[in-house]
């Protein structure tokens, strides 16, 4: 789970803070349906975030059976779409500069070539699929660099739905994120779940709820369970064999607890503020995982119970995330977090997904009195460094420094936010507003 987010298909713009205001759209009838929205019935703009992802415990030891913890990030992948005025189909990847577009009757030759017969129940991809896909794009075989990635998932996605549920008519879609690419932080599937969100819209599959002013818009359970159906579609199509936890985060937010192939979404989950640190040192997942197999394998007697202990960490982990959202003796639960994120590094370490990087990352957030641990494969990447409610901004801010001039990315974001949902323009922060608004993105 979470272990596989090898070629992702949007990487970081800028790292402005993101406010969590999620504002309004109106809901638009079709004059067939009332219930339904069409996006090419009406000159309006949809704007669609799905958050990222890390993985709080569990780590390596998800693939052999233990439970992991993953949990929703505030850094957020954004996706506009609008009516197109020229009558075109267009997509806009500005982190990637990917700017296409394809005339509707063109694509017509792929919704019948991609025939999934169910909107309800979406397939996935096949090789002869895959092949039309790329021959339409251009995309030579065994392309898997970003772009081409991109391209291929939206097209699937695009052509599979408006096959499944009916034409969709010309829009203009732009995608802008904030997650870094190739960190472990669920950007594939945030992507996925912008563009199944969007595109079931447009075609009239779900509904778009009616939000107050200034309101949080979010979609009803049936529905996200389909926008769900659809970006693990993507996911598959990007990544292969992927384990649904990344695109399930990105579709339903909070935190999921994974074990054997189950996905459990917690209902008592507090907000917890951390420093992200992206190491920007590239590590090869399908490798690490591959080492600690064979570590298994050849010294079992030590490392099982290694994986045993990271499997109680996520265990009780959740057990006092359980309590401080009740508001039990917050201060006393706080300092257990931080014992196991200590020992669980240390785990980690020993069972050989550490790096320097990340050693240094620990040492030094523990100089300000901060615990940090990898997150996601390991061998470099991603780290969280745990911030309690009364850590003061100045020591955030030297701790960001220093990180910064190791050469490292990073953030103070929080964790344990919403899944996807809608936003008019007005409530955006004015640099996202800029980002996917701006008529310069979309030439």
């Amino acid at each position: 789970m979470g272990l596989t987010d090898g070629a992702t298909c949007v990487s970081i713009g800028r790292s402005s803070e993101v406010a969590r205001n999620i504002l309004s759209h109106r809901k638009l009838a079709a004059a067939s349906e009332p219930s339904r929205i069409h996006f090419g019935m009406a000159n309006k703009t949809f704007i669609i975030s799905a958050p990222g992802k890390v993985i709080l415990h569990g780590e390596h030891a998800v693939v052999h059976g233990k439970v992991a913890l993953a949990v929703s990030l505030n850094l957020k992948t954004y996706l506009r779409i609008q009516p197109c005025s020229d009558q075109k189909v267009q997509l806009n990847l500005p982190n990637i500069n990917v700017h296409l577009n394809w005339k509707p009757a063109a694509l017509q030759f792929l919704q019948s070539a991609i025939d999934v017969a169910d909107v309800l129940n979406p397939k996935t991809a096949n090789q002869i699929q895959m092949d039309q896909l790329r021959l339409f794009a251009g995309i030579p075989e065994g392309s898997t660099d970003t772009a081409s990635i991109s391209i291929l998932c939206f097209l699937y996605l695009y052509s599979a739905i408006s096959t499944s549920y009916g034409q969709i008519p010309s829009l203009d879609i732009l995608v802008w994120s904030e997650l870094p690419i190739g960190a472990g932080l669920g950007s594939s599937a945030a992507y996925c779940v912008c563009l199944a969100a969007a595109l079931l819209s447009a075609s009239g599959a779900i509904t778009c709820p009616v939000p107050q002013e200034k309101d949080t818009t979010r979609w009803n359970e049936d529905e996200l369970e389909l926008i769900n159906k659809w970006a693990f579609q993507g996911e598959k199509l990007i990544h292969g064999n992927p384990s649904g936890v990344d695109n399930a985060v990105g579709t339903w937010g909070g935190m999921l607890r994974y074990h054997a192939g189950k996905i459990v979404p917690l209902s008592s989950v507090p907000t917890l503020r951390i420093l992200l640190t992206n190491t920007k040192v590239s590590r090869s997942t399908k490798v690490l995982v591959a080492g600690v197999k064979d570590k298994l394998n050849k010294l079992p007697s030590i490392i099982k119970p290694v994986l045993d202990s990271i499997d109680a960490i996520s265990c009780e982990c959740e057990r006092v995330l359980a309590a401080i959202a009740s508001g039990i003796a917050v201060d006393e639960h706080y300092r257990i977090l931080e014992e196991l994120i200590d020992i669980n590094q240390h785990h980690l370490n020993v069972i050989g997904v550490g790096h320097p990087s990340l050693d240094r990352l620990c040492q030094l957030t523990a100089t300000y009195g901060l615990h940090s641990k990898l997150t996601g494969a390991g061998g470099g990447g991603c780290g969280l460094t745990l911030l309690r409610p009364d850590t003061s901004p100045s020591m955030v801010e030297a701790s960001k420094r220093t990180l910064k001039d190791l050469g490292y990315d990073c953030w103070e974001t929080v964790i344990g936010g919403s899944g996807v949902s809608l936003h008019s323009p007005s409530s955006l922060h004015k640099d996202i507003f800029q980002l996917l608004c701006d008529v310069k993105n979309c030439q």
